[in-house]
């Protein structure tokens, strides 16, 4: 892997939920550089998609819409679909930053720093019994205790009143509760960026720093005043560290 190879397009992956509309910001800001392709996971966007409840066949779907070589960005959900190319198709992708990453969502033997399983449960029936209350619960909890949550949190409502299928929303919790990707991470070679907000209430913090320890060629860092989303609350710092990583 030639670390010094030119990144000339740049893939964005998004988290559960949100759709590919989550980086209208960022992806302008990094546009004079790169060729900036924001792809929607299955199941999102206006190109109609089956649900997909493997991260295999995620994995699969996004790389078949990316171009030959690229540098990929990958936020929640998105960032664990990065790992896992990276892993499987490491001629495709160059680099990769993983924002409000972890390669194990859900709490295991000698992994703490994650959700409890049976939280996981319970917020995949809340979803089944009252979607657009658990959908807003949701996005306060993505933007609680960011510097600039009511702007974080409005910015999510926006996004969130145009979700996809109830079968889509359940495929990627079933990706979520059953991915592991642990002992894959050593084989990661790519150098890697990974960004995490310090008051994140979804993936702590420590989870993303243990990931960067665990990548062969990782560097993390903590952006203190930010939570789930720090592209959203801080949209010019992110920018500036990801262009820098890429270039």
């Amino acid at each position: 892997m030639n670390a010094r190879a030119v990144v000339r397009d740049v893939i964005l992956l998004h988290g559960w939920g949100s759709g590919s509309g989550i980086w209208d910001d960022l992806a302008p800001r990094l546009a004079p550089r790169f060729r900036v392709h924001a792809l929607p996971l299955p199941g999102y966007g206006t190109v109609s998609a089956p649900a997909v409840p493997s991260l295999q066949d995620t994995v699969e779907y996004v790389a078949r819409a990316a171009p030959r070589r690229c540098g990929v960005i990958g936020w929640s959900l998105g960032g664990e679909v990065a790992l896992a190319w990276a892993r499987r198709m490491p001629r495709q992708v160059q680099r990769l930053a993983l924002i409000a990453t972890t390669p194990c969502f859900t709490g295991r033997p000698g992994w703490r720093c994650a959700t409890a399983p049976a939280v996981l449960d319970e917020f995949g029936r809340a979803l089944a019994a009252d979607r657009d209350g658990t959908l807003a619960r949701f996005v306060a909890v993505q933007a609680r205790g960011d510097a600039r949550a009511q702007q974080v949190a409005g910015v999510l409502r926006q996004l969130y009143r145009s979700v996809p299928s109830d079968e889509v929303l359940a495929a990627g919790l079933a990706v979520l509760s059953s991915t592991d990707l642990r002992r894959e991470l050593a084989r990661v070679m790519q150098p890697a960026l990974v960004l995490h907000g310090a008051r994140d209430c979804i993936v702590p913090p420590v989870a993303g720093r243990r990931l960067a320890q665990a990548l062969p060629n990782a560097r993390f860092a903590l952006l203190r005043s930010c939570a789930h989303a720090p592209f959203l609350s801080r949209p010019s710092q992110v920018a500036t560290m990801l262009r820098e990583f890429f270039r």
